[in-house]
C-alpha cells in the first residue's frame, strides 16, 4: 500500500513538471509565407498563405495585405481570413486595372504581427467588352427583335449597349442603332423602320470608356408576320433553312374557319379522343398572351390547326432543327427565353441565341389524380410533333427549366401541349 501510494506521488510530480516545463515556453512570433497570385482580373485577384508556426501563441488574425509601394503592411489595404495555423486563401478586391501591386501574408498573435515573403503581380489593363449578338425575328412589318450578350465588360462599367443595322453589312452605331440600357449580361433590342422583303445585316455593340465592342454580325430577311384564323399575330424567326413562328399558337378555330372544341373539365379532358384545346388552369385572360394554348393531339391530327402555308412540324423536322443548332445536349439553351422572368431559376444554358423564345406553358394529363390535371408551368415546354409514334402516343420535344438540352419524348395523345407553326417549303 505505502509503495503504491510512492508511486503515485512520484507520478503526480512528474506530470507537474512536465506542465510546467511546457508553460514556461516562451511566446514568439508566428511564421507565415505568403501564396502566388492567381486569377488576375482588372480590380481583383486572389492570393493567401501558410501559417506553418504560432509561436506558442494563438493566431489570432491572419490574411495578406497589399500597397503600390514595396513592404505593405496591415495599414495598408488587407484581408482577413479567420484565425490559426495551416493554409488559407484570400481575396483581394477594390484593385485598379493596369497596376502594379506588392503583396504579403501576414499572421498576428500576442507577440504581434508577422510577415511573409512579398510576391507581385499586375492587374488586367482594361479592354472593349466582348459580347456576341442573338438571334433575330420578324415583330410587325416594320420590326424585329434582337438583343445581345455581353460576357466580360472589359473590366469598366458598360455605359450603353443596343443593336446596330444596316443593308450594306459590317453595321457600326453610325448606322441606325437601339439604345438598350447599361451594365452586362443579355439584353433584348427592337430594329425599326423596316422594309418587308430586305436583308438586314445586324451587330451587338457595348461602350465602356474605352471604346466600342461589337458581337459577331447577323442578317436576315424581313418578313411579314403570320396571323392564324382568329387574328392573332405572330413573330417568325429563321433558324438554318427552316422559318418558325417565334410564339406558341393561341388560335381558337382551323385554319378553315371551324371553331375548336373547348373543355374545360378535367374528367372530359383525360377521355377525349377528339380534337379539343385548353388555357393553362383554365385562364385565358392570364396565360394565353405568353404561353398560347393547349392542344391535345387530334388537334393536330387534323393538319388544320396551322395558319394556311403553315404546319405542325414533323418529329424530323425537329430533328433538322436540333442537328442544325448542335445537337439535343446544347439546343434547348439556344432555344429557350433567356433570364428567369417566364422560367423558373435556374434555367439552364438559356441564351435564346435562335430567337425562338421557347416558353415554359407547362401541359395538361389524362392522367393523375382524377384526370385533365394541369402541371409545370415556369418549368416545362412540351412541343407536339405532327408524328404518330403508336395507336395512343405521339411525338413530342421536351425543353426544361433545370436542363440545356431538348428531350425526344412520347405522351397519350390525350394530353395537352403547346404548338409552334413551322412554314411549309
Amino acid at each position: 500500500m505505502n509503495c503504491s501510494i510512492k508511486i503515485r506521488t512520484i507520478i503526480i510530480l512528474l506530470i507537474g513538471s512536465i506542465l510546467s516545463i511546457t508553460s514556461c515556453k516562451k511566446a514568439t512570433l508566428p511564421a507565415v509565407t505568403t501564396a502566388g497570385v492567381i486569377d488576375i482580373t482588372q480590380t481583383s485577384a486572389y492570393s493567401g498563405g501558410q501559417v506553418t508556426s504560432d509561436g506558442n501563441a494563438k493566431v489570432t488574425a491572419r490574411g495578406v495585405c497589399w500597397n503600390t509601394s514595396e513592404n505593405p503592411t496591415i495599414t495598408n489595404s488587407k484581408t482577413s481570413d479567420s484565425t490559426g495555423t495551416g493554409l488559407f486563401t484570400s481575396h483581394l478586391t477594390q484593385l485598379a486595372p493596369n497596376t502594379f501591386y506588392y503583396v504579403k501574408a501576414y499572421a498576428t498573435n500576442s507577440e504581434g504581427t508577422v510577415y511573409g515573403n512579398q510576391v507581385t503581380f499586375t492587374t488586367d489593363e482594361v479592354a472593349i467588352a466582348t459580347l456576341t449578338t442573338t438571334g433575330l425575328k420578324s415583330v410587325s412589318l416594320t420590326s424585329a427583335g434582337s438583343g445581345g450578350e455581353i460576357s466580360n465588360d472589359g473590366g469598366v462599367p458598360v455605359t450603353e449597349r443596343g443593336v446596330c443595322w444596316n443593308t450594306s453589312g459590317s453595321p457600326t452605331i453610325s448606322d441606325s442603332h437601339s439604345s438598350d440600357g447599361t451594365g452586362s449580361g443579355f439584353f433584348s433590342s427592337t430594329l425599326t423602320e423596316l422594309t418587308i422583303s430586305t436583308t438586314y445585316y445586324v451587330k451587338a455593340y457595348a461602350i465602356n470608356s474605352i471604346g466600342t465592342g461589337y458581337g459577331n454580325e447577323l442578317s436576315f430577311t424581313q418578313m411579314e408576320p403570320v396571323a392564324d384564323n382568329d387574328g392573332n399575330i405572330y413573330s417568325i424567326v429563321t433558324i438554318g433553312p427552316q422559318v418558325w413562328m417565334g410564339e406558341n399558337l393561341k388560335t381558337k378555330t382551323y385554319n378553315d374557319g371551324i371553331t375548336i372544341p373547348i373543355v374545360s373539365s378535367g374528367i372530359e379532358w383525360a377521355n377525349m379522343s377528339t380534337p379539343a384545346y385548353c388555357w393553362y388552369s383554365n385562364n385565358e385572360q392570364t396565360y394565353k398572351a405568353t404561353y398560347g394554348a393547349l392542344y391535345n393531339w387530334y388537334a393536330v391530327s387534323t393538319g388544320k390547326l396551322c395558319p394556311a402555308g403553315w404546319h405542325v412540324p414533323t418529329d424530323a423536322e425537329y430533328t433538322t432543327l436540333i442537328t442544325y443548332l448542335g445537337g439535343d445536349k446544347i439546343a434547348g439553351g439556344k432555344l429557350k427565353e433567356a433570364g428567369t422572368a417566364h422560367w423558373a431559376t435556374p434555367n439552364t444554358g438559356a441564351t435564346n441565341g435562335t430567337s425562338f423564345s421557347a416558353l415554359p406553358g407547362g401541359g395538361r394529363y389524362n392522367l393523375y389524380s382524377e384526370g385533365g390535371a394541369f402541371s409545370d408551368i415556369g418549368y416545362y415546354n412540351y412541343l407536339w410533333s405532327a408524328t404518330e409514334n403508336t395507336s395512343g402516343n405521339a411525338w413530342s420535344r421536351d425543353i426544361s427549366y433545370i436542363l440545356n438540352n431538348v428531350k425526344k419524348a412520347e405522351y397519350s395523345k390525350k394530353d395537352g401541349g403547346s404548338v409552334r407553326c413551322i412554314r411549309n417549303n
